[in-house]
């Protein structure tokens, strides 16, 4: 039987045998040559070891916006100031007065070197890291030889944070074997500690599926080196995610139909309840956690809007009940919409708003916790996540029927595609910064476009030519000229033809981010059963790590799948 198919484990055990090298350690720190310094204050100073090192994070990212920041640079040179000897204390007590130009060139040129190694060589730093990969980077679970997905430890560093986070430039420190908790099966051969270190712990827990575990110093977070997605434990968890999407089509109408109806409630709580299930289910918006202010950036999803977030318009843009939608999102994603929504709403939003100030929570008695259980309680393994699943998905399925052409070339299919991909991603409001090689590819693409249609114009003078030349002789050598210039005419036009879809596909594509949903909220069997149904190449829609991860997809779906 396949690997998807073995027999499933009993009461929450996810593997009876696990054996692996445990993580992976980044190399330690290299000093700087003696010709490469930093200065204070005009001077060149030589720094200790452990003050060096941090001095060399902050070098590296000169060029990088963060370093413009205030509060990024203030929690550096505080950080910074903690690993410094006594006598560096003494010194360094005004971070304008330092000089990290001399280092941020080193590490540029040798970047610039690394760059322009010989074919050779970069094949033998390939080869070395291969060797990392296949002795770090398998475990066997269960009998399967598995592929680890991180196997390596973090490197110490700066930390960055998504947007306006309150910790960015916080020194983010060397994991050592001594903070690592390893997991394996008490029978198998336990990984040893790199020498002259050991393990803060090792444990024998079958319940859990990861194989080794840290807390980082910045959020205080456990971090954990996890199976890679392509593994069967990860396949079957994602096939799971999706069978329970799929479930809520079955029970969809019946939860509309129930918050509609609590739209009317007598329990403002209910109500709230109501109106924040039909933003989640709608607009794909996320449920939202309490967080702790100073930890984490200011980010809100559903259950979490302040007042401030949204403005009422009865009437805008000649629609009605307009809801103007402007927050930060998960990662700091500003998250605008204008959405004309059903007259209940719009009253409740109203009265939910009454007498509040800006800063006070708009659904004041909800919390996710309470939103959880409700959903738990209308289906088996509901969550606020499972409606962007299922929304996400459906609407893809949807706009592939819409959009597909069957007598549309593979170009245009794809085409098709990559519409319906992006439907998915503003539902979802998956967005990104416009890529900063995009004016210049855009443009090679469009000297391309111009040479083709150069070539067009010359091949339809030749096949004018060849016409006139068989008109005159008749001759049955000048008819298969003008089959030939035919041919090359048509193939020019198609290669012109791909080249303009190439260019709309791009331009439309420039500031959204189609893989999150493709990685995390598409069903793969609908994309497997689409390739399938019009005979489209699956590597077209997912690259070589993306059909490891979908292998389970690509076995199962036939080309009459229905989500």
């Amino acid at each position: 039987c396949s690997r998807w198919e073995e027999e499933k484990k009993e009461g929450g055990v996810k593997w009876m045998q696990l054996e692996h090298r445990g993580p992976y350690f980044v190399p330690l720190y290299e000093p700087l040559p003696e010709d490469v310094q930093f200065y204070y204050d005009g001077k060149p100073l030589k720094l200790s070891l452990a003050t060096e090192e941090i001095a060399t994070f902050y070098a590296k990212m000169l060029d990088h916006e963060y370093t413009t920041k205030e509060i990024f640079q203030n929690n550096f040179f505080h950080d910074w100031r903690k690993e410094m000897t006594s006598e560096e204390q003494e010194i360094i007590q005004d971070l304008d007065k330092c000089d990290f130009r001399e280092i941020h060139k080193y590490f540029v040129d040798k970047n610039e070197a690394r760059k322009a190694l010989s074919k050779e060589e970069k094949q033998k730093l390939k080869e070395e890291a291969d060797k990392i990969q296949e002795e770090y980077g398998y475990c066997i679970l269960d009998g399967h030889r598995e592929k680890i997905g991180n196997f390596k430890t973090e490197p110490p560093g700066l930390f960055r944070g998504r947007g306006e986070h309150p910790k960015m430039g916080m020194l983010k420190k060397r994991i050592m074997p001594e903070d690592v908790i390893i997991n394996c099966s008490r029978d198998s051969k336990i990984p040893e500690p790199p020498e002259g270190h050991k393990w803060k712990e090792v444990r024998f827990d079958n319940t859990v599926t990861w194989l080794a575990s840290w807390t980082e110093n910045i959020q205080n977070t456990l971090k954990y080196i996890m199976l890679n997605p392509s593994s069967k434990l990860k396949g079957e968890k994602d096939w799971e995610k999706y069978e329970v999407a799929r479930r809520l089509k079955d029970v969809v109408h019946t939860i509309r139909a129930e918050y509609r109806k609590d739209w009317e409630s007598k329990e403002i709580k209910k109500r709230q309840r109501a109106v924040a299930l039909y933003f989640i289910d709608k607009l794909a918006l996320r449920a939202g956690n309490e967080k702790e202010e100073g930890e984490t950036a200011d980010t809100v999803g559903c259950c979490s809007l302040r007042v401030e977030h949204i403005q009422l318009h009865p009437r805008l843009d000649g629609q009605e009940h307009v809801v103007e939608f402007d927050f930060l999102g998960k990662d700091s994603i500003r998250y605008y919409n204008k959405v004309s929504v059903e007259k209940p709403v719009f009253k409740n939003l109203k009265l939910f708003m009454k007498n509040k100030d800006p800063t006070d929570d708009l659904f004041d008695q909800l919390t996710t916790a309470f939103l959880n259980k409700h959903l738990q309680h209308l289906m088996d393994g509901l969550t606020a996540k499972v409606f962007r699943t299922y929304n996400a998905s459906i609407t893809l399925q949807e706009q592939l029927k819409a959009l597909t052409n069957p007598e549309d070339n593979v170009a245009g299919k794809l085409l098709s595609y990559n519409r319906a991909n992006r439907a998915v991603a503003i539902l979802c409001n998956h967005q990104r910064s416009i890529p900063k090689t995009f004016a210049r590819s855009m443009q090679v693409l469009q000297e391309k476009i111009d040479a083709k249609k150069k070539q067009v114009e010359e091949a339809q003078e030749e096949v004018k030519k060849a016409e006139d030349e068989f008109n005159e002789t008749k001759d049955a050598k000048a008819e298969a000229n003008v089959e030939k210039k035919k041919k090359l005419l048509t193939r020019l036009e198609e290669q012109l033809a791909r080249l303009n879809v190439q260019a709309t596909d791009k331009e439309e594509n420039k500031q959204i981010a189609l893989g999150t949903s493709k990685l995390n909220y598409l069903d793969p069997r609908i994309s497997v059963a689409w390739c399938k149904k019009f005979g489209i190449p699956i590597e077209k829609i997912y690259n070589k790590t993306q059909r490891e991860k979908f292998a389970w997809a690509i076995a199962m779906a036939g080309e009459d799948f229905e989500f």
